[in-house]
């Protein structure tokens, strides 16, 4: 089983554009400003890869996925 992997956000670098929820609605809301809101920071197995393309896809890099390694 691979180590879990978890998803967290900029709030600084976040320039609320929303690509994110699109890319990764399963896991991401947006305010009523269009900022992203997490849903669940824990990225399951079955949205790995949806979760690697919206972290690719932030167009400042404010989104990242980080190994749990405890």
């Amino acid at each position: 089983m691979s180590p879990a992997r978890t998803l967290r956000i900029d709030r600084i670098a976040c320039t609320g554009q929303g690509l994110c929820a699109e890319l990764l609605p399963e896991l991401i809301d947006l305010d009523e400003w269009g900022y992203p809101v997490l849903k669940d920071k824990t990225v399951s197995d079955r949205l790995r890869t949806h979760a690697r393309r919206a972290v690719a896809a932030c167009p400042v890099l404010a989104l990242h996925m980080d190994d749990d390694r405890t």
